[in-house]
């Protein structure tokens, strides 16, 4: 008995050391170079799931070791993984080779996440590209004009707000990512659904939208861990039965869109916002509205619409109050174009204010909100890089493309350190290399309410900074570290400034 016992057992243990070996020397075998830092059964990416590192200082660590190779294996647990570093075999996944990369690899269960599974970012086949359609259609030039009065009226509201704390203070020191949260928490609600947040209320209801919003992107230990796992690991969440969006969160946008939806029923007058064309689409197509997509399509804006907008806004606003000069040419831009339009900020006037662009491109290059994306190779293809490195991708295969380390890199980028929004002048933009820059991806994936973002923030940019000026807090600690309890590149100290009228 004990014999066959420790038969088996040594059968067990050359087993899992065949295994074992077999999948760690996955790159070895083919040639391919690997970061070090690799632990047995968890791989390189031990630091991000044990929530010791952030994911954005933990690949760009990796893609630097490897600075010499066009590309580099990985292991995530059990999984080789490739991660691509030249600007070429980028526009081959995104672009050039789309039929064999048309996946995203993070996915959501349909049966727990029904809602979030038609968000364009998750769907895959013909619910992404009727989603897409659907949003494009919606972030046409045309819609965007009626969204833009949303906008504006949120802007009243910012102002209104600030004046109100600078009444008796000549500054308001506040965290800009919870300033801007109220900004495009409330512009989803107006310009979105076309209904009250409540996101600049000092008391607000339960049911503000900036509230909500908070909630759903607060990070623990506990829910970073569950993020981390969501977005590298996604079967096994979608194995688990865990969902990816909160029950309270999904029952809360039901409730909205139900009531909303049945309002807009009763009364046929139009109004000028997103979820009105949302109906119009689904009328369109269907004498009864599927409210299910409806309600859908309207948590895709808020998803899509709240947290990046609001980091990207924080950002930008922390650069300009580093660097007062480039704060104050872009204050001068903003009233020059204000003062050929009548001191009016119309829709067609956004288009005028070109250095803002440039400010927001920078400080996307800087600091994306997109750490970096995760393909799923469908069809067989092989990756070559220029250093004569090749692989034979096979379906199921995954491909990393490290956004912010790219971003960062001084091949591609000159004094990457130095925030220069010249170097997207029409002059200067020319030489920036294609597929080097991709704060909101690239090709047929690239994402859809990019235009919807820039209306946003651009409105609140020039809103704001025609009417006051910046200056960085002691509370905000230079240079900014990344917290290692958010999975988007967040500063452990927040972004905290003093805000003061002109």
């Amino acid at each position: 008995m004990e014999t066959t016992t420790l038969t088996l057992l040594a059968g067990a243990v050359v087993l899992l050391v065949i295994y074992y070996v077999k999948t760690y020397t996955y790159w070895q075998r083919r040639k391919i170079p690997t970061p070090a830092g690799s632990v047995p059964f968890l791989g390189h990416m031990w630091p991000v799931y044990t929530v010791t590192r952030n994911v954005t200082d933990h690949i760009e660590t990796m893609y630097n070791q490897c600075r010499k190779h066009s590309m580099f294996g990985l292991y995530d647990m059990f999984t080789p993984e490739l991660v691509i570093r030249e600007p070429q075999l980028i526009k081959t996944v995104l672009q050039s080779n789309f039929s064999s990369f048309h996946e995203n690899a993070t996915k959501v269960s349909e049966k727990k996440d029904p809602l979030l599974a038609l968000n364009p970012f998750f769907a895959d086949g013909e619910t992404w590209s009727t989603g897409r359609k659907r949003l494009t259609y919606a972030f046409s030039n045309a819609k965007l004009k009626t969204l833009f009065l949303g906008v504006m009226g949120v802007c009243k509201k910012q102002q209104a707000f600030l004046e109100k704390h600078l009444k008796t203070n000549d500054k308001y020191e506040c965290e800009l990512k919870h300033f801007f949260g109220r900004f495009t928490a409330e512009s989803v609600a107006n310009a979105g659904l076309g209904v009250e947040g409540y996101s600049y209320e000092e008391n607000p209801p339960p049911n503000a939208f900036h509230t909500i919003g908070v909630n759903m992107f607060n990070s623990s230990l506990l829910s970073a861990f569950l993020t981390t796992i969501a977005f590298l690991k996604s079967n096994v969440t979608n194995f688990l039965g865990i969902p990816f969006l909160p029950k309270e969160m999904e029952m809360f946008f039901r409730h909205v869109v139900h009531e909303n939806l049945g309002i807009r029923l009763k009364d046929p007058t139009a109004r000028n916002d997103f979820f009105q064309l949302m109906i119009e689409m689904e009328k369109s197509e269907n004498e009864k509205v599927n409210e299910d997509a409806v309600v859908a399509h309207t948590l895709s804006f808020f998803f899509d619409g709240f947290e990046t907008s609001r980091l990207t806004l924080s950002f930008v606003t922390y650069q300009l109050a580093r660097h007062p000069e480039i704060q104050e040419k872009l204050r001068n831009e903003i009233k020059s174009v204000l003062a050929e339009n009548n001191g009016e900020l119309t829709f067609e006037a956004l288009k005028e204010l070109k250095y803002m662009e440039q400010v927001i491109s920078e400080s996307q290059r800087h600091h994306s909100a997109l750490v970096y994306l995760k393909k799923t190779c469908t069809e067989p293809c092989e990756l070559t890089g220029s250093d004569g490195l090749s692989v034979q991708m096979k379906p199921g295969m995954e491909v990393i493309i490290p956004v912010t380390a790219v971003h960062h890199d001084p091949q591609y980028w000159s004094d990457p350190e130095v925030f220069d929004p010249d170097r997207f002048s029409e002059e200067r933009k020319q030489n920036i290399e294609r597929m080097s820059f991709l704060p909101f991806g690239e090709g047929p994936r690239m994402c859809v309410g990019m235009r919807m973002a820039m209306l946003m923030m651009k409105c609140c940019l020039a809103s704001f900074f025609n009417n006051y000026k910046v200056e960085l807090s002691p509370k905000t600690t230079v240079p900014l570290k990344w917290s290692k309890y958010h999975f988007m590149t967040e500063p452990r100290t927040g972004f905290w400034a003093h805000i003061s009228k002109l």
